[in-house]
């Protein structure tokens, strides 16, 4: 059953009612009282709650009839409208939750965020009871293709949906990747500065270099490093808005004779170049691709070249939530760091630094939720409220994901294994 919690834990993330407040706590007069409820819907639930540990929610049915399991304080409701949600829920949990509370179906009222970490510790503590269920759930909900055509009709899908919807909550730096925040109180553009700063250290960028980008989003980073590091790159990325964006952006900052922005797909990368990046671009490449990323990045980088590839991923080879994966970034596939190593160990690429900044995005996250929230009547008027629900869903869902981890941001810095020319000190990466 661990495909329910994470459902259940997306919809109460993305549920967020800003007016809500505290919820009373159950007592053992209302845990005792619903003992003794009728309905085999009612039953069901009882029995779900007691086998993901009885976390502190309720649900509420069309009936009337309330489901708890827990004798402590409530932190959240799930408030199911009719018969054939419940059933919806109960056969296919992992998609059907996230389009019924983006359908207005289900309601969740309550510290959401809470509601939705509770969720995943207790599919934690289930441990092996919901193995099988999960490997029918994978089976079920198997990923998108990368292939070169998979990958276009994928990026296509979440990226062009249009630039003004995206400058709305993603600042002015429009970076669409987790931010690094110095201090906890940084605020989001200054984070995304500090990011770009960064990346640019830990690949110790020197005026003249070429640095060759894959996916490179609206042009942020390759931006920011022909600007202050005084490097040419090259940056590739298949999503026609962001492209057409990013040349725009190029112009107006008189940047377009350091910076190339090219419409094409990381496989079909050529030249040479002292420094290759990647910042939130392998989470779309698919596993099964890593060893041809491996050979892209063997052919362009010579023996003094390094390299950093940032994204998000996991402790352990999961596939990313399959309502995510359908209704938002199709295709996509966090890695573990063992996955990551088939980019590698076939070319002899030595790892010179691995961070783990998963906090980080979780405050990303956190802001870029604030600025939705704050543009959610615009979103509603550019696509409809479904929409709206849809995506607080993915943003609120994907703060529990960081603050549990259930997911990470990885931060990896390589090298062809020849390359001696390595700082023997990680000082460098705290200096101005």
């Amino acid at each position: 059953m661990n495909g329910l919690e994470q459902s259940l834990k997306s919809a109460s993330d993305h549920a967020a009612d800003p007016g809500f407040q505290s919820l009373p706590p159950a007592n053992d007069a209302s845990v005792a009282s619903d003992r003794g409820v009728r309905s085999v819907e009612a039953r069901l639930l009882r029995r779900l709650l007691g086998f993901l540990g009885d976390p502190p929610f309720e649900f509420v049915l069309w009936n009337g009839e309330r489901i708890t399991t827990s004798r402590g304080e409530i932190i959240a409701r799930v408030r199911i409208r009719d018969r054939a949600t419940l059933l919806g829920l109960l056969t296919d949990t992992q998609v059907r939750f996230g389009d019924a509370y983006s359908e207005g179906r289900v309601e969740v009222d309550g510290d959401l965020v809470a509601f939705l970490e509770a969720v995943y510790r207790s599919g934690a503590s289930a441990g092996q009871k919901g193995a099988v269920f999960r490997r029918i759930q994978e089976w079920l909900h198997r990923p998108r293709s990368n292939t070169l055509a998979g990958s276009r009709e994928n990026i296509h899908h979440h990226y062009d949906i249009g630039n003004e919807f995206y400058s709305l909550w993603l600042g002015r730096t429009m970076a669409y990747t987790c931010a690094y925040y110095p201090t906890p109180d940084a605020t989001l553009d200054e984070a995304q500065e500090a990011k770009m700063h960064h990346v640019c250290r830990k690949l110790r960028l020197r005026p003249g270099e070429s640095v060759v980008e894959a996916g490179c989003g609206w042009g942020g980073l390759a931006l920011h490093m022909a600007r202050h590091y005084g490097v040419k790159v090259r940056a590739f990325n298949i999503s026609k808005e962001q492209i057409a964006y990013a040349r725009e952006r190029a112009k107006a900052e008189g940047l377009a004779g350091q910076v190339e922005f090219i419409e094409d797909d990381y496989r079909n990368i050529s030249g040479r170049y002292d420094a290759f990046v990647s910042v939130g671009m392998l989470e779309h490449v698919g596993v099964a691709n890593y060893p041809e990323l491996g050979r892209v990045i063997h052919r362009c980088l010579p023996s003094h070249g390094r390299g950093l590839i940032h994204t998000i991923g996991r402790n352990a080879p999961a596939r990313l939530h399959p309502w995510i994966e359908r209704r938002i970034f199709p295709g996509a596939e966090p890695p573990s760091l063992a996955q990551m190593m088939q980019i590698f160990e076939p070319w002899n690429f030595s790892i010179l630094d691995v961070e783990n900044i998963r906090l980080h995005y979780a405050q990303t996250l956190r802001h870029w939720k604030e600025l939705f929230e704050a543009s959610s009547d615009r979103v509603r008027q550019m696509f409809d409220e479904k929409f709206v629900r849809m995506w607080r869903l993915y943003l609120a869902g994907s703060i529990a994901a960081f603050t549990t981890g259930s997911l990470q941001l990885f931060q990896v810095v390589f090298a062809p294994q020849s390359n001696n020319d390595v700082p023997w000190t990680r000082a460098y990466l705290y200096q101005d």
